[in-house]
């Protein structure tokens, strides 16, 4: 068998589009999200696998600019569309196309890679680590009360046509505000604003319209809610579920006013998150914690392509002067010694023949990368070597973030 792989042109998108969604299932997507998909696509970024005339593996990366701790927003390559064709599985088709991305993004100068994984299991080999992770929650509207904060009242609610241009402008400007102070949220460049608003009939099973309310204060927009309803009915009667896609808001008690609404729209005793940061403020306005369904599920998953520049892109909680020594067989010009001196307002990190501090691989350091995972953690599972006494608890410390880091969406 030979493969060949090329950028994808523009003529072979159908084709190469249509070998993804076979290798996701065979289920094709609607009009308005293939649409979308086809709109977003950098196709001198995405590659194809070509066996013949057939497209037997498939990948991308879109160009993002992700928040890291500081509030820098980093460039980064968010790779997407990962697939191999059942019939080419395990003959280095996907080997070969992470090869030549990774290269591809050392080459424009971007010194992140970041992806969502469906198998986690297939991208700890090409240095990735997981991240971030989001919380899931179901929560019982009918027994758990919410305690507001001081000028909740005083926001105003509007329930409002999601895509109106006007409503979408305001909801992307309270987003843009946010994404900036949290670790791992996404810059959202031209086009990106449609993803939110993605509301295909065939996908909604059983739920209503994509609704949206905006808060408002004084006229400005201070936070949105975009969500489903999904109506129900058993014995007892209505037992709707409210099913939120995302939420933002400037304030506290905007915050808190768009969760109250969510709790107390008729015909509903639940509501279900998806995805929200894991120290999302709702959990300390809850009476009963435990009637939330609780759960944590790994999102996003960082590489560094650039060890050192990647370093120095951030900030660091508390200052640190630490020598790694990185290991990275897949992208060998990481591998080495690394002095990486920072503190909360800037940070340098170079080559240096100086006794490590600790030990790590590559994935261990995308792990740590964006505050959500301690390196303390990391080590006392074994995946990093304390080789100084001290090291580890400065490093962990500096690497932390002041607020949990959230991929907001997947790409």
């Amino acid at each position: 068998m030979t493969t060949e792989l090329r950028v994808l042109r523009p003529d072979d998108w159908d084709k190469w589009y249509g070998n993804l969604e076979l290798a996701f299932g065979g289920v094709t997507e609607s009009p308005e999200e293939r649409s979308l998909w086809s709109d977003l696509t950098e196709h001198d970024r995405f590659i194809g696998a070509w066996d013949g005339d057939d497209c037997v593996g498939t990948t991308g990366a879109f160009t993002f600019r992700v928040t890291v701790p500081g509030g820098a927003a980093v460039q980064a390559a968010g790779v997407t569309m990962v697939s191999v064709a059942s019939t080419h599985r395990r003959r280095g088709v996907l080997r070969s196309m992470m090869r030549r991305q990774l290269d591809d993004v050392r080459s424009w100068g971007e010194s992140l890679a970041v992806l969502t994984a469906s198998e986690p299991v297939i991208y700890g080999r090409f240095g990735y680590g997981a991240a971030t992770h989001q919380l899931r929650a179901e929560i019982d509207t009918s027994r758990v009360r919410l305690s507001v904060p001081e000028g909740t009242d005083d926001v105003r609610l509007r329930l409002v046509v999601p895509d109106a241009p006007t409503v979408r402008n305001a909801c992307e400007a309270v987003y843009a505000r946010q994404a900036a102070a949290r670790p791992g949220m996404l810059d959202r460049r031209p086009g990106w604003e449609r993803l939110p608003l993605l509301d295909p009939e065939s996908d909604r099973k059983g739920t209503s319209p994509l609704q949206c309310v905006l808060a408002e204060r004084d006229g400005e927009v201070v936070g949105y809610a975009r969500y489903f309803i999904k109506p129900d009915w058993d014995s007892a009667g209505p037992s709707g579920a409210v099913e939120l896609r995302d939420l933002e808001a400037l304030d506290p008690a905007a915050y808190a006013a768009l969760w109250r609404h969510l709790f107390g729209i008729d015909l509903t005793s639940t509501v279900k998150t998806h995805s929200r940061p894991v120290d999302d403020a709702w959990q300390h306005l809850v009476s009963d914690p435990r009637r939330c369904g609780l759960s944590l599920r790994d999102s996003l998953y960082v590489r560094l392509v650039d060890v050192g520049a990647a370093l120095e892109a951030r900030t660091y909680q508390a200052p640190v002067d630490v020598v790694f020594e990185v290991e990275d067989a897949f992208c060998p010009w990481n591998e080495g010694r690394w002095r990486l001196t920072g503190d909360a307002k800037g940070a340098s990190c170079t080559r240096t023949a100086d006794a490590a501090d600790l030990t790590l691989s590559v994935r261990e350091l995308g792990s740590a990368y964006l505050g959500g995972v301690s390196l303390a953690s990391l080590a006392a599972a074994g995946r990093v070597r304390e080789l100084r006494q001290g090291a580890l608890a400065e490093a962990s410390l500096g690497f932390s973030s002041a607020v949990a880091p959230w991929l907001p969406h997947g790409f």
